[in-house]
This record gives C-alpha cells, sequence and structure tokens, in this order.
C-alpha cells in the first residue's frame, strides 16, 4: 500500500509536510447544497452534494434542489433503535415477481 493512503502514528510522531492526506485530482469540484428529505418520514437536513437533481425546495427560507432518499438515519432501525419493517417501494414484492418461482 502506498504511504501517502495510510499512515500509523503516534502522538510523538509528526506527520512529514509534503503528506497527502486525501488523492488528488479525483474528487468534483461541483459540492452544493442540497436538501435530503427521508420518504418515509418527512425529515429534511442540508448538507452538500454533487448528485443531480430536477426538484428543489425551500429549507430555512432558502431555495435549494432536493435529493429524496428512501431511508436516512431518522428512519433507519439501527439508529432508532425500532425494528420496523421498512419496504416504502415493495421490494419484496417486485423481487418476488420478477424472479419468484413460477406456478
Amino acid at each position: 500500500m502506498h504511504p501517502n493512503y495510510f499512515i500509523k502514528y503516534t502522538a510523538k510522531s509528526v506527520l512529514p509536510k509534503n503528506f497527502i492526506i486525501m488523492k488528488q485530482g479525483i474528487h468534483p469540484e461541483n459540492y452544493r447544497f442540497v436538501v435530503f428529505r427521508d420518504m418515509s418520514n418527512g425529515v429534511e437536513f442540508l448538507s452538500k452534494s454533487t448528485a443531480a437533481s430536477g426538484e428543489t425546495t425551500v429549507f430555512e427560507g432558502v431555495e435549494y434542489p432536493v435529493i429524496k432518499l428512501e431511508i436516512s438515519n431518522t428512519s433507519h432501525p439501527f439508529y432508532t433503535g425500532k425494528n420496523v419493517l421498512v419496504d416504502t417501494a415493495g421490494r419484496i414484492d417486485k423481487f418476488n415477481k420478477r424472479y419468484g418461482k413460477k406456478k
């Protein structure tokens, strides 16, 4: 592994001046603020993203592009502590219809 990707150091060690934390030239430059909306519970939060969106929404008085999510940390059973089956798009039915046994 190349030393620029990972370095193991202790509190006493000092990183070299030319140490690169992230690989240069591979990250997009067009980050912008977008609103992510959890479709299962309606929670919205503002973050930066490069994801394309054709819709906009007003969040705290400012208009932003909106990205719809099926699940986020506000509705995921791991983060909420609730054991809830989330099947917003009928994924199980779609799978069974497409790949299930023929009668």
